[in-house]
């Protein structure tokens, strides 16, 4: 019975942390206040690096917004990337996973713009454009976090020097 999670701690804890996986419930150690604060700081970092992409990467509001478009995908194959590394450790900071993947990559990427510049696309009489966007940026995005998940998965299975894992040796001629 010593793997049963009780009610209050089931309640604190965000909705894709796996309660019947022991790994999983490492937030569960940190303090509230201090996952706040790591989602927090985190958020803010991830915020400006987008708006300093968009900044730098205006796009006609009556065309495809790419620079939008690009955030979202590379973020969620960042999170991809992320979620494969912090699956494959142990004993990693229970903060880690809240400022990563809440806090920077999710203040980074931006679905909530994403709907909004579909919106507008619309308005503006692109519905063409307005479709195209939200089924690109959808179905890209799953493919990217499955991407970046697998090829990291891939790579770490494969890497040299880590016990139980193939190393790669040069073949002798």
């Amino acid at each position: 019975m010593g793997d049963r999670v009780s009610e209050p701690e089931q309640r604190r804890v965000d909705p894709d942390v796996d309660l019947a996986v022991p790994a999983d419930r490492s937030e569960l150690a940190a303090h509230p206040a201090a996952v706040l604060a790591a989602v927090s700081a985190g958020g803010v970092l991830g915020a400006l690096a987008r708006a300093g992409l968009s900044a730098a990467l205006p796009h006609d509001p009556a065309g495809f917004p790419w620079p939008t478009f690009a955030v979202n995908l590379s973020g969620c194959l960042l999170i991809g990337v992320l979620m494969a590394v912090l699956a494959g450790r142990t004993g990693s900071s229970a903060l880690t996973r809240p400022f990563l993947g809440v806090g920077v990559l999710g203040g980074y990427t931006t679905f909530a713009t994403h709907a909004v510049e579909a919106r507008q696309l619309a308005a503006t009489g692109a519905a063409t454009t307005a479709m195209a966007y939200l089924v690109a940026t959808l179905t890209g995005a799953l493919l990217a976090v499955w991407v970046g998940y697998t090829a990291t998965e891939r790579l770490s299975r494969t890497a040299p020097g880590e016990p139980g894992k193939p190393e790669h040796r040069p073949v002798d001629g």
